[in-house]
């Protein structure tokens, strides 16, 4: 596996699988006794970024604030495992910009909006529908995929142990 460390940037719609997989992946990097911390899009919601709401510009400034913390961890050796709704494909490059080319993993969870709406751990998108919010990232809220991941896997096909596998496998040939 590459000597140095990663940050791999989960992103996707909500319930498309992206904190069960960003959990998956740490623990096979651990696996590979690599350092790994998963950053996750609703936890940092709750503390650092709890003052920011669903508007185009808030959402960015989460996504900058997310892929800084990133950066610093991924600075003091770790590698990072991010799991961001990220709807914009500016805010997700800026995220890459942040560390040298080939330590940034963009993963892209292509999971359709049905099966997404199907599976609503949360909620959300029966509140969405019953208009109690707004703004839900692919539903009334934008979400651009991402043109060139390095991955891009439907979680309607693939368990979160494969898909991780397969991400850790191929990071053994880099």
């Amino acid at each position: 596996m590459a000597a140095s460390p990663q940050i791999y940037w989960i992103t996707g719609l909500p319930a498309a699988g992206k904190t069960t997989l960003a959990q998956a992946l740490a623990t096979a990097l651990r696996n590979k006794g690599r350092r790994a911390f998963v950053l996750d899009g609703d936890e940092l919601r709750k503390g650092l970024c709890a003052d920011l709401g669903l508007s185009d510009a808030d959402r960015s400034e989460n996504i900058r604030r997310a892929s800084e913390v990133a950066r610093l961890m991924w600075s003091a050796g770790l590698d990072v495992v991010c799991a961001f709704v990220s709807p914009f494909q500016l805010d997700r490059q800026q995220a890459r910009n942040r560390v040298p080319p080939g330590r940034f993993i963009e993963i892209h969870l292509s999971t359709p909006l049905e099966e997404c709406m199907r599976r609503d751990p949360k909620g959300l998108y029966a509140r969405a529908q019953a208009g109690e919010i707004h703004g839900l990232t692919g539903l009334d809220g934008p979400y651009e995929p991402p043109e060139a991941p390095e991955f891009r896997f439907d979680t309607r096909n693939l368990d979160t142990a494969e898909i991780a596998l397969q991400v850790v496998n191929h990071l053994d040939n880099i």
